[in-house]
């Protein structure tokens, strides 16, 4: 009897190994922070900031083997403000992502919450900045005078992935319910292909932006050619929204260099089709042009700075960085950044 007790134990220990094999929880985060000088027309400020190279985070994520190829998982991730120990302005914990998801190799992944908006990664994808600090390309984006909270990321999303087995070919379409919220309701897509050094993409969405049910309407096209000792990234996208529009034109480069990669980027906002008081007639345009470095210091550290400006022309307003200083109306805003970033 005691030997049947304990072969029975034996096989119940042998599957609850197996069971844990299967299942893993990964605790991950990036701490971010540096020293950023920003003047805004004639008026300067010295600030102690976060983000200029990695958007400083505390996450945890897990995948359980459900067998057959099958997979469940889960995300969390806080966005957090380690210069003052805060969380995201925005008031929720779980700011970045809060998804539950199944995937498979064949079919591809069903992704269920908080998430990246397709039209955002196919942006952010061919930033050589990463749409982080001083010198990022969500600096020149504008939602027209609507309301859009769609332009990053979006709530009560239902994604579907295309599987990653398909020879370089990718992409995701999402519906995010509005639930009655004005700048909530969101619908688009992206496809791509990524082998060797190329990378290209398109993208669309439309976001109901007022209580009409007027659309603001955003279309995207990147690329990015890896040469080796140089990576060419950039792309062009138009947002449209009751006869207002903006066209945004980005190209950058980085080189790496041993440690040490260099970055540089150009852009351009044209706006047209709206009055002075929405800042979006032809002549309230914006550039942004900013050059840095970042010197790894292992995989996980690294220090970065980046010089970047903003000229603005008619009445836009456009700044590197959010601060306490008034915006320069049709005049120019300028930074520099010095920073540590620290990932796990």
């Amino acid at each position: 009897m005691m030997k049947k007790h304990a072969f029975a134990l034996a096989v119940l220990a042998g599957f609850a190994g197996v069971a844990s094999a299967q299942s893993s929880v990964t605790v991950f985060g990036v701490v971010d922070v540096n020293g950023r000088y920003v003047k805004n027309g004639d008026i300067d400020q010295y600030q102690l900031s976060t983000d200029g190279l990695n958007s400083s985070r505390l996450g945890f994520r897990g995948v359980e083997d459900l067998g057959g190829g099958l997979r469940a998982g889960f995300w969390l991730e806080a966005a957090l403000n380690p210069d003052t120990g805060t969380i995201n302005s925005s008031g929720k914990f779980w700011h970045r992502r809060t998804t539950v998801s199944l995937e498979s190799n064949s079919f591809g992944e069903i992704r269920l919450g908080r998430d990246f908006v397709p039209t955002y990664t196919a942006i952010a994808d061919f930033d050589v900045f990463g749409d982080n600090g001083i010198g990022k390309y969500s600096n020149l984006q504008f939602n027209l005078g609507g309301t859009v909270n769609t332009l990053t990321r979006g709530d009560n999303q239902a994604q579907y992935f295309l599987p990653k087995t398909l020879g370089g070919v990718y992409g995701s379409v999402s519906l995010a319910a509005g639930e009655g919220n004005v700048g909530d309701k969101y619908v688009g897509g992206r496809v791509g292909y990524a082998a060797g050094p190329v990378n290209v993409t398109l993208a669309y969405s439309e976001t109901q932006a007022n209580a009409a049910d007027d659309q603001f309407k955003l279309g995207v096209i990147g690329a990015s050619w890896d040469f080796g000792f140089l990576k060419l990234a950039g792309s062009a996208s138009q947002s449209k929204y009751i006869g207002r529009e903006e066209r945004i034109y980005l190209i950058g480069a980085s080189a790496p260099f041993g440690p040490f990669v260099l970055r540089a980027s150009y852009g351009m906002a044209d706006l047209s089709g709206g009055t002075a008081a929405t800042r979006t007639r032809d002549d309230d345009d914006a550039d942004l042009f900013a050059i840095g470095g970042v010197y790894n210091l292992s995989k996980r550290t690294a220090l970065y700075t980046t010089v970047s400006r903003i000229s603005n022309d008619g009445v836009q307003n456009r700044v590197v960085a959010s601060s306490n200083i008034a915006a320069p109306v049709g005049g120019n805003s300028t930074g520099f950044e010095l920073g540590l970033r620290h990932s796990f």
